[in-house]
């Protein structure tokens, strides 16, 4: 009774799914081609972080060749950035675009980059937006922050400040640091959105804590006119010093005044925290 029972159900199964050794090494090909491509794929990988172009741009064209879209896109990041070959925005776009016809979100930013700027295409704020929106709408932050600077310009697409702040914090949301900016700059303005300078502050912060300039100059800014936060020179000394060390100019200008407003003690408690902070990620 038990031998009858395994057998039909054996049988049951066999009849149900059955598998023929063409259908099986029809798919042993198919899993060791993908294999070999994705070998390839992460050996290039590995050489472009160990900045060994050459072999980075051998590995990720075989990968290529064989329709890896991750490996296009770094295939036009090679010939857009120059790196180990001659630089080639033509090329770059070719690449790019094969990525992203494939759906690759970086390369759609990047096609869009090429757009924009007229880099190895002909230069189309329409294409931009529309590279960047696909982009966009797969969660790339890059894309939603320029989808936003063209909503704030009105480049590409009809002028929209509520657009601009929607996409802004989509970007800034996830971290990226100049949609935080950005963020800052509209609360701090109220363009499309009330005037609102603490959180302006907040959007600041954030960005600041990453590192970003253009954030510690503003942060240190409204610290100096104690609008969103209370007033303090020491606060304002600290971002500003930050931003300054790192080139940006308008913080070494605003630093000179902020600087003939403390007392000896105040400076050297602004130099102090400078000093201890470490960016935040």
């Amino acid at each position: 009774m038990i031998k009858a029972i395994v057998l039909a159900t054996a049988l049951a199964l066999t009849t149900a799914g059955a598998v023929t050794a063409q259908d099986a090494g029809r798919s042993n090909f198919e899993t060791g081609r993908e294999a070999y491509i994705r070998s390839n794929f992460e050996a290039g990988q590995q050489a472009y972080i160990l900045t060994d172009y050459a072999n980075a741009l051998r590995f990720f064209r075989m990968a290529a060749d064989q329709g890896h879209a991750e490996a296009r896109f770094y295939m036009g990041l090679i010939y857009s950035e120059g790196r180990g070959v001659p630089q080639d925005y033509a090329e770059a776009a070719r690449w790019y675009r094969m990525a992203a016809d494939q759906g690759n979100a970086d390369a759609q930013g990047n096609l869009g980059l090429m757009y924009a700027n007229g880099r190895g295409v002909p230069q189309s704020d329409a294409e931009a937006v529309r590279w960047y929106r696909m982009a966009a709408d797969q969660g790339n932050d890059s894309a939603q922050f320029n989808l936003g600077v063209r909503y704030g310009s009105g480049q590409g697409v009809q002028q929209d400040y509520a657009e601009a702040v929607r996409w802004y914090r989509m970007a800034a949301d996830q971290g990226n640091a100049p949609a935080q900016v950005n963020l800052g700059n509209i609360y701090r303005t109220g363009q499309g959105v009330p005037q609102d300078y603490a959180e302006a502050v907040r959007w600041y912060r954030m960005a600041a804590d990453q590192g970003n300039d253009s954030a510690q100059v503003n942060l240190g800014t409204m610290y100096a006119l104690g609008n969103g936060v209370p007033q303090s020179y020491v606060e304002a000394y600290r971002w500003l010093t930050l931003s300054a060390a790192q080139g940006n100019a308008q913080a070494v200008r605003n630093i000179d005044y902020v600087r003939s407003q403390m007392t000896p003690a105040q400076i050297a408690e602004g130099e102090r925290l400078a000093a201890a902070w470490r960016p935040r990620f």
